[in-house]
């Protein structure tokens, strides 16, 4: 495999769906992996699994919505392992409804995870990055926010505002430390759906990822991908979905 996954990978959200799989993938692959998310047990589980394989993995609780969450999970990489060469913003919620529904809940929950918690993750990795000289960012956002759709108002909302973010990061890394790479899924096999309360709107979701979804490994492969390019190519941003995805 290319050298460059002898790399320090820290993935939030790491617990199950994409986060799981990418893990997985990396460590087969030679990178260490920080694995953070709320639910320790799973984490646990899933480092120990990787160990057992061979690879190198450690585990830290971390709650994206919580700043201080995010600066110890970047400083448990890099007083482990001396450095951090990529942070994997991949935690994300999906409370989905009608803008006439007023759940401004769960607005706020969306926002608090799908983009405050992306900029924790920025301001935590950030400084590690430029001390070090580089640094590689890859975000995890939504198909959803490049066609609009009746129920994903805010969800989208959130995505659309995290791309702007980071294209707006990159120009302002043309020193070349940063790279940054937004990853843009479709319908995936994962539990993404389990935040949305109205039943027959988890129910629509579900049949769609039960029915094409992808499974979360053609993710993890396309995360790999762009962290194995030389730190001089910067794959910017790419949608893996469903063939028969509309």
């Amino acid at each position: 495999m290319p050298s460059s996954y002898d790399k320090v990978v820290a993935i939030t959200g790491a617990s199950a769906g994409i986060g799981e799989a990418t893990a997985r993938l990396l460590a087969e692959r030679g990178a260490t992996v920080v694995l953070g998310a709320r639910r320790t047990a799973r984490l646990d589980e899933l480092a120990e699994s990787i160990r057992q394989a061979g690879g190198t993995a450690l585990t830290c609780k971390v709650d994206v919505t919580n700043r201080e969450d995010l600066q110890q999970f970047v400083a448990a990489a890099v007083e482990e392992y001396g450095r951090l060469d990529v942070m994997v913003n991949n935690a994300g919620v999906s409370k989905l409804g009608p803008m006439t529904q007023i759940d401004i809940d769960a607005w706020d929950a969306m926002i608090d995870v799908n983009l405050r918690g992306v900029l924790h993750g920025i301001a935590a990795a950030l400084p590690a990055f430029r001390r070090q000289g580089q640094g590689h960012f890859v975000t995890t956002v939504s198909t959803a926010g490049l066609g609009y759709a009746p129920t994903m108002a805010v969800y989208a909302g959130t995505k659309n505002a995290v791309r702007a973010i980071l294209e707006t990061l990159r120009k302002e890394s043309t020193d070349g430390v940063i790279r940054q790479t937004q990853i843009s899924p479709g319908y995936v096999r994962t539990e993404l759906d389990v935040g949305i309360d109205d039943p027959d709107i988890r129910k629509e979701i579900r049949r769609g990822m039960d029915e094409f979804g992808l499974s979360p490994d053609a993710i993890a492969r396309a995360i790999a991908f762009a962290i194995e390019q030389p730190h001089d190519v910067e794959i910017g941003e790419m949608s893996i979905r469903p063939t028969v995805q509309g």
